[in-house]
């Protein structure tokens, strides 16, 4: 009783101390007060990108190779006339579009299969599976695949033991592709699986007992239902892959430039901030472009869960 009484004495103390340090007056604003953090960050990434807009309206001056003083849309008309650069622009997108759909493919299954089988052995197979490539770095997981794909690798040397000849498997826009879902998906599955957990067994089950087989139940209740996580898992997908620098650099090669290549190469290769700046504004804005359509069209994923139950 005299621990029990010390352990109630201690919790008065601090809720008079909270007390003290939040009166009632503040509690309204405690939600604020734990959103503050991220509106930090927010704010601060909203002060890089206005230090963007202001160098991208500068023009390099070849003679000092300094941004001139002067303001003007130079850059960006310079972006216009360079077909080179609508190329990599749709090559991007292109490859976004392609990894967000094979990642979705291929992490719903996976993600279903995690949150439905019945064998703990299984769901933990599969969860150490799916944490296991955070913790090795982008950059290492591509290069082992260099080591995978390369012309004297895994593969090949087994192409070649079969009687085949070697694959040009790296170095172009598939490697590419092929890195990114191999990145994106545990991110994918990780999004997916709320949603599939928050589709009761009995629903499926109802379904079935109405008449319909697995595939329907399926198709027209589990997909609909999971379509928050879906639409959650694609957007962060998309946008990873829209500003992705690793895999492009490292599996492309140098032969597949992505917009964040283009990027770099601005800032570092031609030493032009104005031009890597009108760049970086231009993938922001397409960027935040297709992700508001996206919403407009399929709803605000998981953050559209409490509206539609309400």
């Amino acid at each position: 009783m005299d621990r029990l009484r010390l352990k109630w004495l201690l919790l008065d103390k601090l809720e008079a101390l909270a007390d003290r340090l939040w009166p009632d007056r503040w509690r309204g604003a405690t939600g604020w007060l734990f959103i503050a953090p991220a509106l930090l960050l927010v704010g601060l990434l909203l002060i890089g990108l206005g230090y963007m807009l202001e160098y991208s309206l500068h023009e390099l001056d070849l003679s000092t190779y300094r941004l001139r003083d002067e303001y003007s849309l130079g850059n960006y008309a310079f972006l216009i006339e360079k077909p080179v650069y609508l190329r990599i622009l749709l090559r991007t997108l292109l490859a976004a579009v392609l990894v967000t759909a094979i990642t979705l493919v291929l992490a719903f299954p996976y993600a279903y299969v995690m949150v439905r089988t019945p064998s703990s052995v299984l769901r933990k197979f599969l969860l150490v599976a799916l944490f296991l490539p955070f913790f090795i770095g982008q950059v290492v997981r591509a290069y082992g695949w260099l080591i995978i794909l390369g012309k004297q690798g895994l593969i090949n040397g087994v192409l070649v033991k079969l009687g085949f000849p070697t694959m040009d498997l790296i170095y172009n826009y598939g490697a590419v592709v092929f890195g990114l879902v191999q990145y994106m998906l545990p991110f994918a599955v990780l999004l997916i699986v709320p949603a599939i957990t928050a589709i009761g067994e009995d629903i499926e089950l109802a379904a079935e007992s109405l008449g319909a087989d697995w595939l329907k139940a399926f198709r027209y209740v589990v997909l609909p239902m999971a379509r928050p996580g879906l639409v959650g898992a694609g957007i962060v997908v998309f946008t990873l892959t829209l500003t992705d620098f690793a895999m492009p650099e490292i599996l492309g090669g140098g032969t597949t430039d992505f917009i964040a290549s283009a990027i770099y190469d601005s800032f570092f290769q031609l030493s032009n901030a104005g031009l890597g700046a009108a760049l970086s504004i231009v993938l922001v804005t397409i960027g935040s472009v297709l992700v508001a359509l996206v919403f407009r069209v399929t709803g605000a994923g998981t953050l559209s869960i409490r509206d539609e139950r309400s």
